[in-house]
C-alpha cells in the first residue's frame, strides 16, 4: 500500500515526516463532486467555473431614497432658490409600471427601484423638502401618510450630476463574466453572488465525512464524575473541532474501551458514515494498546489494498503512527497517539492536509513562515526526530508555551504556532530564526 519506503536505523524502521503525509496524500483522492442547494454547498470547493447568465445589476437603478430628475431642471438649485418639480408618481423596487420623467417633472423612488425613462440622475430625499413645503427633510414620508398620495410638488435645494446615485447596469458583474472560479470554497459572500445571479445549485466536491474516535479504559466523558485511575476524554472533542475547523463534516464517537472486538465492531458500524476516519491512542507498543491489535490484520483478505499499517516516525511528538484503509469501500484511516498533544500535533500534519485533499482543495497545509526564537533559554531536541514545540507568534517573534511533554493540554490551549526543530539540530538558541506552522 505505502508509496514511500521508510528509512532504516539500526534495527528499528523510521518513517519521515515527509515519507509519511506522502504517503497519505498519494493514497487519498478528492471526493466525487455532486449538486448540491447554495445552502447545502456551504463549505463546499466548486469544482467548474461559475459564468453570470444575467449583468448584476440588471437595470439602471437609484443607490438612494429621493427623486429621479433631470439635470437640467436642477442646475443651479439652493435652498434660497429651490427648483420646483411636478412629482407624477412613485418608482418602487420591484414596480414596473411605466413612468416617464419629462421636463419639470421628477419621480419619488426608492433605493433599488429602476430609473424611469426620462430621468439622468437621482437627488437624494435629504436634498429636498419631501413635497411637504417645510424645508429640507431627514426623510422620505410613506406613501400612506402623504395628502397627495404620489403627486404635488417638491422643492430640490441643491443640484445634482448625471448618474448621480444611480447603480449602472452590469456595474457589479456583466452577463458572461466569470463570477466564480472552480477551486473556490463557498462561504456566505460567494453563496449571495451565486443566488444574485440566479444559480439555485452548484456543482462541487462535498464537505468529507469524518468520524472521530478515541480509545481507552481510562476515559470518561465530560459532565460525568471521575472514578479513581480515570480522566476525562479531551482527544475526540480537540480531533472532532479540529476536522470542523479543516472544513469536514465530523463526528465525535464516545471513547470505546480498551478491548480488540468492540473496537472493530465500532468502526465497522461507522464506515456507513465516513469518508475518513480518525482514532487516537492505543497505536504504541503496549499490552492494552487495542488499535494496533484490532487493525494490524483487518487487511480484509477478501479486499484488495485493504489494511493498516503501524510505524514509527521521526518526529516528536507524535513517533507512533497507523495509515491505511479499511472496510468494502477502503474508507481511509488514520490512527493517532493518545497523548493530546502528540494526538493534536499528528491531526495538524496529516489529518488535516487529508481533509482538505479530500475536499479537493490545491493548498492543503497549514501557512509556514520564518520567525525569531524568543526564549529565555535554548530549546532542546532529540537527535534524529523533527520537533513540533508549541508557540504563539507575532510580529515576526515566536515564544514558546509550556514545555515538550506530550500530555500539557492546557499549554496547547494557549498556541496558535508550532515551532518546527529539524531532525539535524539538537539545540536552538533565543535569537536564531526558526520554522513556525501558524495555526491561528
Amino acid at each position: 500500500m505505502s508509496s514511500a519506503a521508510p528509512r532504516t536505523t539500526g534495527q528499528e524502521h523510521l518513517w519521515s515526516v515527509d515519507e509519511h503525509l506522502e504517503d497519505i496524500l498519494a493514497t487519498v483522492r478528492p471526493l466525487e463532486p455532486i449538486e448540491l442547494q447554495l445552502l447545502d454547498a456551504q463549505g463546499c470547493v466548486l469544482v467548474e467555473d461559475v459564468t453570470v447568465p444575467v449583468s448584476l445589476p440588471p437595470f439602471d437603478n437609484s443607490s438612494m431614497d429621493g427623486y429621479a430628475v433631470r439635470v437640467a431642471d436642477v442646475a443651479g438649485a439652493s435652498e434660497e432658490f429651490p427648483a420646483v418639480l411636478d412629482v407624477v408618481g412613485d418608482v418602487a423596487a420591484g414596480h414596473a409600471e411605466p413612468l416617464h420623467v419629462g421636463p419639470g417633472q421628477a419621480a419619488r423612488i426608492m433605493t433599488g427601484a429602476p430609473l424611469p425613462p426620462g430621468a439622468e440622475t437621482v437627488v437624494p430625499v435629504e436634498w429636498t423638502d419631501g413635497g411637504l413645503g417645510e424645508g429640507p427633510v431627514s426623510g422620505m414620508r410613506a406613501r400612506s401618510l402623504s395628502a397627495d398620495g404620489d403627486t404635488g410638488y417638491v422643492r430640490v435645494y441643491r443640484p445634482a450630476e448625471a448618474r448621480a446615485h444611480v447603480r449602472a447596469t452590469g456595474s457589479d458583474v456583466k452577463a458572461g463574466d466569470r463570477a466564480l472560479e472552480a477551486g473556490t470554497v463557498l462561504g456566505p459572500p460567494q453563496i449571495a453572488l451565486l443566488a444574485a445571479i440566479g444559480r439555485g445549485s452548484v456543482r462541487v466536491r462535498p464537505r468529507p465525512r469524518v468520524v472521530v474516535m478515541s480509545t481507552g479504559s481510562e476515559l470518561v466523558q465530560p459532565g460525568e464524575e471521575l472514578g479513581s485511575g480515570q480522566i476525562y476524554d479531551s482527544n475526540s472533542f480537540a480531533l472532532t473541532a479540529a476536522a470542523r475547523d479543516a472544513g469536514a463534516i465530523a463526528y465525535r464517537v464516545g471513547a470505546v474501551a480498551d478491548d480488540a472486538e468492540t473496537l472493530r465492531s465500532t468502526i465497522e458500524d461507522q464506515l456507513v458514515r465516513a469518508d475518513l476516519m480518525v482514532t487516537t491512542g492505543g497505536v504504541s507498543v503496549g499490552a492494552y494498546d487495542v488499535v494496533k491489535e484490532a487493525l494490524s490484520h483487518v487487511g480484509d483478505e477478501d479486499e484488495a489494498g485493504s489494511g493498516i499499517e503501524f510505524r514509527k516516525l521521526a518526529m516528536q511528538p507524535g513517533k507512533p503512527q497507523g495509515f491505511g484503509s479499511i472496510g468494502p469501500d477502503h474508507t481511509p484511516l488514520l490512527a493517532l497517539p493518545g497523548n493530546p498533544v502528540s494526538s493534536y500535533v499528528s491531526f495538524e500534519l496529516f489529518v488535516r492536509p487529508a481533509i482538505r485533499t479530500l475536499m479537493g482543495l490545491g493548498d492543503v497545509h497549514r501557512p509556514t513562515t520564518r520567525a525569531t526564537l524568543t526564549s529565555d533559554k535554548a530549546l532542546t531536541s532529540p537527535k534524529g526526530r523533527r520537533q513540533f514545540l508549541r508557540g504563539t507568534y507575532a510580529d515576526g517573534a515566536v515564544t514558546p508555551v509550556g514545555g515538550a511533554g506530550s500530555h500539557l493540554v492546557a499549554a496547547l490551549a494557549h498556541a496558535d504556532a508550532l515551532i518546527v526543530v529539524p531532525e539535524d539540530v539538537e539545540s536552538v538558541e533565543p535569537g536564531t530564526e526558526v520554522e513556525v506552522v501558524l495555526l491561528g
